[in-house]
């Protein structure tokens, strides 16, 4: 059996009180008994009873926990975490706590009770009174008893822990990348005093995974869409470009080579009729009289 030692609380608050035992007595009762000597203590609660003590075991972990509830001055005292036997010669398994019920706890913390999605964060705020001040502060799993000092420490692949203390007071514990195995029951620390955290990590839902992996692969989708359309249009425009050029080098090469000006080809032509056509118009010249030729000259535009 396996608990914390010293444990705080403000007055009418209340506090869980995690305990640890051995696979074999997962079958075994629980219980939970108020008294300085195990031999003469006073069984304030078992496994499922009901009052302002209430035991739930959780066989699955090993473990069992114990909820107080309104908690006064006179609460304060030894108490055992203890696990049935039943054997004469064989004591039942047990651990002790002393817990301290005060107006003005040493430690504290502003919510004991703290949840997370599974992915995202959480935060818990810590109190610690001037006495403590230069006490060591820890974070601690009860899980596998692994504690954080102030700093950043990585506890898995994906989660971590910050813890941060601004000297006045108040230490500022945050997890990020939680998972589901993160869940269960820590504990913050100032020297040898002590005060339990619960933490809740819900896992999301097939629908609302489903929808964001939709959604993620959609914009994916946009995304390579959008830069194909972009891709297709630069490539038209570059295309057009070199056309175009390709075009006018043809042009100007070809009318180059031929002696051709990019003008119009208009021809411009002078006649100029001989003096025997002039004088004799109902009569045709004779056969190589020089008067029957025409001269004229052709000029191209400019």
């Amino acid at each position: 059996m396996k608990t914390l030692k010293n444990l705080v609380v403000k007055n009418g608050e209340s506090l869980s009180v995690p305990c640890v035992y051995d696979g074999k007595y997962k079958s075994s009762r629980k219980y939970w008994c108020k008294g300085y000597y195990w031999s003469t203590c006073q069984i304030v609660a078992y496994t499922n009873t009901s009052g302002r003590s209430l035991v739930t075991d959780h066989p699955s972990q090993n473990m069992f926990s114990v909820e107080l509830n309104s908690l006064q001055d006179s609460d304060s005292g030894y108490y055992w975490c203890a696990v049935e036997i039943g054997g004469i010669w064989t004591p039942d398994d047990r651990d002790y706590l002393y817990l301290t019920v005060s107006a003005d706890p040493a430690v504290s913390v502003t919510n004991s009770r703290v949840s997370g999605q599974e992915g995202g964060s959480v935060s818990a705020q810590c109190l610690y009174s001037a006495e403590y001040k230069n006490k060591q502060k820890k974070w601690c799993r009860f899980k596998d008893w692994s504690c954080f000092t102030v700093g950043r420490t990585d506890t898995s692949k994906n989660s971590s822990v910050l813890v941060s203390d601004n000297g006045k007071g108040s230490i500022s514990v945050e997890m990020s990348g939680l998972q589901k195995s993160d869940a269960g029951w820590y504990w913050f620390s100032a020297g040898s005093v002590g005060v339990t955290v619960h933490l809740t990590v819900a896992t999301i839902g097939g629908d609302e995974r489903r929808s964001k992996d939709e959604g993620s692969q959609l914009d994916d989708t946009t995304l390579a869409l959008t830069i194909i359309a972009g891709l297709f249009l630069l490539l038209t425009l570059v295309g057009l470009v070199i056309w175009k050029v390709k075009h006018k080098q043809i042009l100007t090469t070809k009318g180059g080579s031929n002696g051709y000006s990019t003008k119009p080809d208009v021809v411009y032509a002078d006649v100029v009729f001989s003096r025997w056509t002039q004088r004799n118009p109902n009569k045709l010249p004779q056969a190589g009289h020089d008067d029957r030729v025409i001269y004229s000259s052709v000029k191209t535009s400019q």
